[in-house]
């Protein structure tokens, strides 16, 4: 059945199976039944409404031309009920394509970036942030109005299609069966472009991912980029990524268009030759007007559906190849998922000849052994690239060790409770990282990452501890506002709300990877004290600043290998 399916639609072999494919694609569709069941739904409707305007409307011309007997105010008035249903179909159409398919939309996106969170980290990441977003934005956007819209609306193509052919065949078999047989021919002709359809496709998708980087990485980077007078280059630079897009999707456009006037001209013949069949036959008096008029009404209803449906073809080339992207995504093992293993303070950390080496082979820990003490405060010193933040990982579980042993643990009475450094451990810990890592919105929706369930006088307490009163001097406090990348605020205020979130947390083991570095001296160390007055919790800094180590129970130094 595969191979059958793959040489209908020439597609080219992938590094997914067709099967692979479509079993994704029906689980997909298995989230989003009412939407596609309720689109279907509407669909045979409004053919059987439009099948029934045909003979409303040949039943209308033939009373007023005195073809047949009838009443001709009556047989208007069941058209406009038929156009009243066909009207209120269009609208129920919308209506459900519209709301129901913006929430389809999002709950496919909910669940793709609940799957990349939740899957394993590297270290490295494998795509451009802009990509990915592409992906989650462009590709589930195709992958969701394929399964809820096309695929429901070629049901509805096919019984039109086979109804129309029912109704002409039944006036006039010859005349059927020429308009549908001439159909198949040029549909042959107009596949020759599907040959490589599919691979234009990804192309364009990549070309646009790679758009969209460019993009983003400019705007994020505009202070630079605007430091370095270097406002010309990146344009020039965007400029000749738009142009690779643009050559491709000429390419796409070329095949498409001699599809397209392929189709045309035979949906064009096939017309000419209904219309020509119904004038000899209306002059031979065999055909009244009435039925001249239902003749070209279905014949138009036979060939707008075979259009319809050789367009799936490159319909389903777009939705695999969109398929395949999103499918990519997936492709990174989840984390171990279970209950969390909570521990209660103060909590240890001990490293057991551990070694870890990235996906390149490159060796960045070797043989390290060391123990962080329960309630006491390392300093981790070491030059740039010796290991430092690969260590912070491997306690954050983040990394698994390629080698040793490395985990936390707990005294219990006489008896010491350990457990394996994994994401289940990661609710012991909080962590400071390196760097601005606000997110836009309010201080408040910031600390509340932290805790969500925070009072304001828990906040207020943990911006105290981190020496962050600055804000309770802001008209709006709590509620001022930060933009990405806590824009608006400077690199201390951001770097103490951050350290506030992770107090705000109150885990037994706190990890600062060098959040001190845009503090001020007498600022780093009253706010050293006052992180350092709970004697429960397990302290790490990761730092380059000797000052540091005055305060620390312990020094660890990484010699970079």
């Amino acid at each position: 059945m595969s191979s059958f399916i793959k040489k209908a639609f020439r597609l080219q072999e992938s590094k997914y199976k067709l099967g692979e494919i479509l079993r994704w694609l029906w689980h997909v569709w298995r989230g989003n039944r009412l939407q596609a069941c309720l689109n279907a739904l509407i669909g045979l409707l409004a053919v059987g409404v439009s099948l029934a305007q045909v003979g409303t409307v040949q039943h209308a011309i033939d009373v007023a031309s005195g073809s047949v007997k009838g009443n001709l105010y009556w047989a208007v008035g069941l058209i406009g009920i038929l156009v009243l249903c066909d009207f209120l179909l269009g609208i129920s159409s919308t209506w459900v394509q519209n709301l129901l398919g913006i929430r389809a939309q999002n709950r496919m996106q909910q669940r793709m970036l609940d799957r990349i969170l939740r899957s394993q980290w590297h270290g490295r990441e494998h795509y451009h942030s802009g990509d990915v977003l592409n992906r989650l934005e462009f590709d589930v956007a195709n992958v969701v109005d394929f399964l809820t819209q096309t695929i429901p609306n070629t049901l509805s193509v096919l019984t039109m299609f086979i109804g129309a052919f029912c109704y002409l065949f039944f006036m006039d078999s010859v005349l059927a069966l020429i308009t549908v047989a001439i159909i198949p021919v040029f549909v042959v002709l107009s596949k020759v472009y599907v040959n490589q359809m599919r691979r234009l496709t990804k192309d364009v998708r990549t070309e646009d991912s790679h758009v969209q980087s460019a993009l983003q990485e400019t705007i994020q980077h505009r202070m630079l980029i605007k430091t370095l007078e270097s406002e010309g280059m990146m344009v020039d630079r965007l400029e000749r990524i738009q142009s690779v897009l643009r050559h491709k999707v000429v390419r796409r456009t070329l095949f498409s268009v001699f599809s397209n006037t392929i189709l045309n001209i035979g949906f064009a013949l096939g017309y000419l030759v209904a219309f020509l069949w119904a004038a000899v036959r209306m002059s031979a008096h065999s055909l009244s007007f009435g039925g001249m008029t239902a003749f070209l009404q279905l014949v138009n209803r036979i060939q707008s559906p075979a259009r319809s449906l050789t367009k799936l073809v490159p319909a389903f080339v777009s939705v695999f190849t969109s398929a395949e992207r999103l499918m990519e995504l997936e492709e990174n093992p989840m984390e171990q998922q279970g209950d969390p293993v909570v521990l209660k303070s103060p909590c240890g950390i001990r490293m057991e000849h551990v070694s870890y080496a990235y996906d390149d082979g490159n060796e960045v820990l070797h043989d390290l052994n060391f123990d962080f003490a329960p309630g006491t405060c390392t300093a981790v010193l070491g030059e740039t690239g010796a290991g430092k933040t690969t260590l912070i990982r491997i306690i954050l579980g983040l990394v698994m060790p390629g080698s040793g042993g490395a985990s936390i643990y707990t005294r219990h009475s006489s008896s010491v409770l350990s457990h394996r450094l994994s994401p289940l451990t990661r609710c012991n810990l909080a962590y400071v990282p390196q760097g601005n890592t606000l997110l836009s919105g309010s201080v408040r929706d910031n600390l509340r990452l932290g805790k969500l369930s925070a009072t304001d006088e828990e906040m207020r307490a943990a911006l105290h501890m981190s020496c962050s009163d600055f804000l309770f001097e802001e008209a709006d406090g709590l509620d001022t506002l930060c933009g990405e990348q806590g824009s608006g605020l400077s690199e201390g205020q951001a770097q103490r709300i951050a350290i506030a979130r992770a107090l705000l947390r109150a885990r037994p083991v706190l990890l600062l990877d060098e959040a001190t570095s845009a503090l001020d001296p007498d600022t780093e160390r009253h706010l050293l004290h006052n992180i350092l007055t709970d004697r429960k919790r397990t302290v790490i800094f990761i730092t380059h600043r000797l000052a540091v180590k005055d305060y620390c129970d312990q020094t660890m130094t990484i010699e970079k290998i």
